[in-house]
């Protein structure tokens, strides 16, 4: 008997010195393999790491007739490698995805523009809660005052003085920032 033959007993019965040394042996080639198919070290790493894990977890499934330890491992390897690629594929996918949905960037983007609208989401945040609610709902999805009420529970009266004292707060805000920045004539409906 071969001292792999060995180890793979010692293996399949949960000796997990024998996967170590099973490591020590062959962890070098599932890298050097993992490596060679991923072109990327990192993720060759990686790889070998899953496949020994793999390899203990499913040592029952090894059979000596059909293979040394080696290519049983080198076998993981290539599975694990293929799950790899199939992975950073669905990324590319998701993340190419994402990128067409997204709106092109407007090219007008100026500093003044993102203050403005970072005072805008400033100011929005000191809001009462029900205040800004009712705000993000009209600008940002785009509701009418009763539709703004029944998504909200709120009386119609209540969503228009909650959005005319939130315009207001707002306002008073866009003054002070504008008359310290001097660049802001408009009103705040230009950043939202």
């Amino acid at each position: 008997m071969s001292s792999d033959d060995e180890l793979a007993e010692r293996l399949r019965a949960g000796d997990e010195k024998a996967l170590r040394t099973a490591y020590e042996r062959h962890g070098a080639a599932v890298l050097y393999l993992a490596q060679r198919l991923l072109g990327n070290r990192a993720d060759a790493e990686d790889v070998t790491q899953v496949t020994f894990v793999a390899a203990w977890t499913g040592r029952d499934g090894y059979d000596p007739q059909r293979g040394t330890l080696l290519s049983w491992l080198l076998g993981i390897a290539r599975r694990k490698v293929v799950d790899r690629l199939r992975s950073a594929a669905r990324e590319d996918r998701t993340t190419e995805t994402v990128r067409t949905q997204l709106p092109p960037a407007d090219e007008r983007e100026t500093p003044e523009r993102i203050v403005d609208r970072l005072v805008v989401a400033d100011e929005l945040g000191r809001l009462p809660e029900e205040q800004r609610r009712t705000l993000e709902l009209a600008f940002f999805d785009d509701l009418t005052h009763p539709q703004i009420s029944a998504v909200t529970g709120l009386p119609l009266g209540t969503v228009k003085s909650h959005i005319r004292r939130g315009m207001a707060s707002l306002r008073r805000r866009w003054e002070v920032d504008g008359a310290a920045f001097g660049s802001r004539s408009a009103g705040p409906s230009r950043a939202l």
